[in-house]
């Protein structure tokens, strides 16, 4: 057995792996890589997010991943409660938000600031790994910034021997891979999000010259930037029921086909977050009931079908048509929405609408914050899962939302993006501008 310290292999058996006394080490026995944590086998069942540990630790998963050490003593705190592990993040500007890697005061004073992070919580019971850096290459062009992760992986060496270190990339992009593998030798494990490109992940990795094991950080439905679009560049959304189907898909094809070099996953996000729209990302609603994905994942975790299931949404109508087909409506104008959704418990179903503006910037990149207010008197009259919309007075681009509620504490959602004009029909997407 291999025991994976610092990036260096130190040839060991059992007993003098156990003498290291290290919490978390990641260990290669032949070809194949596991994490163990206290001398254990350790294979990771996780929920990216700041919220509802107590279902993560109820349905089976082991560990939450959060992106940067605000509230971490809460976190950590938490977590250690409901007997979970974090994946902790050690947050580094990007090139993009203004950071300059060139300078080497403020580099040096990002890495003093990130290594009194570590000295605060690295004897935290439940840490277990530290994360340098997230998708720190993303519009940025400066190499030295993998310098800089790996000085700071080299430090978290220096001062915590018991946790590996990682940093995370967008799906597989081979020559930052390969950048990685050449310049951040302290670097431990390959953290990797990824959602609709999950499916070719193991191919993808073995292109590359990262050799070692890696853990997918984020996963879930397919993502607003690799989606189909409106004319109007909306992304056109998947109900809650397909992200659920290609999650799991996706989960069995990667985590589950590749035992040898996968040390497991953290589904994105455990519990609410508006990026682009309210529901995209977001496996619960802001008051806790859970979509199918959540219920997907305790399924994974725990290998139980035992609880009552969400809503399953089949789709959502506007005027008898789909969100590809490019709606647009007249201002003020009357107009049908309906959602086919059924319950596979029989509960009774609720649906609640809402409209809302699109939110995009002047330069067409998703506003990805805050939710904006809905559009009053837009929802005219709910018959069941139909609803008589009013188009809004003034020109833009909308979209529409269904809300299904089975009273247990269980929701699916599904939206319609569509376009309001004044004039005749459009016949292209320059008729928008």
């Amino acid at each position: 057995m291999f025991v994976l310290s610092s990036c260096a292999f130190i040839t060991s058996d059992d007993q003098q792996y156990n003498k290291l006394g290290r919490t978390v080490e990641v260990v290669k026995e032949g070809e194949k890589y596991t994490l163990y944590r206290n001398g254990k086998p350790y294979f990771i069942k996780g929920a990216a997010g700041y919220e509802h540990f107590d279902k993560v630790a109820a349905y089976g998963g082991n560990s939450i991943r959060v992106w940067h050490t605000e509230d971490a003593q809460r976190i950590l705190d938490e977590a250690h409660e409901q007997g979970l592990t974090v994946m902790l993040g050690l947050w580094m500007e990007r090139e993009r938000e203004g950071f300059n890697y060139y300078d080497k005061e403020d580099v040096a004073a990002q890495k003093e600031r990130l290594r009194q992070e570590v000295l605060k919580y690295k004897d935290h019971p439940a840490l277990l790994m530290w994360v340098v850096g997230n998708e720190l290459y993303a519009e940025g062009s400066n190499v030295k910034v993998w310098d800089a992760v790996n000085g700071v992986a080299e430090m978290i060496h220096d001062i915590d021997p018991n946790h590996p270190t990682t940093t995370t990339v967008m799906n597989v992009p081979k020559q930052v891979v390969n950048l990685i593998k050449r310049r951040c030798p302290a670097i431990d494990i390959l953290s990797i999000n990824s959602f609709g490109a999950l499916n070719d992940l193991p191919a993808e990795i073995r292109e590359t010259n990262w050799s070692g094991p890696y853990v997918i950080a984020e996963f879930g439905g397919r993502g607003y930037w690799e989606t189909y679009t409106t004319w109007w560049y909306a992304p056109i959304e998947q109900t809650s029921s397909e992200k659920a189907a290609f999650a799991r898909e996706r989960y069995e094809k990667t985590v589950l086909a590749d035992p040898d070099r996968c040390l497991g996953a953290y589904a994105f996000i455990w519990g609410y977050k508006y990026e682009t729209t309210p529901t995209w990302f977001s496996i619960m609603t802001e008051t806790g009931e859970e979509t199918e994905l959540a219920q997907v994942m305790r399924e994974i975790w725990s290998g139980k079908r035992d609880f009552n299931r969400a809503p399953h949404i089949a789709y959502l109508s506007l005027k008898d048509i789909f969100p590809t087909d490019q709606v647009y409506l007249q201002p003020g104008e009357l107009s049908s929405a309906a959602v086919f959704t059924t319950d596979p418990d029989g509960d009774s179903l609720q649906v609640q609408w809402e409209l809302l503006p699109e939110t995009v910037s002047e330069d067409g990149n998703a506003i990805k914050e805050q939710k904006p207010d809905a559009i009053p008197d837009a929802i005219q009259k709910t018959n069941g899962k139909n609803v008589t919309l009013k188009a809004p007075q003034r020109d833009g681009a909308y979209r529409l939302y269904a809300y299904v509620y089975d009273g247990q504490g269980n929701v699916a959602t599904a939206n319609f993006p569509f376009y309001v004009k004044a004039g005749n029909t459009f016949s292209s997407a320059l008729d928008f501008y």
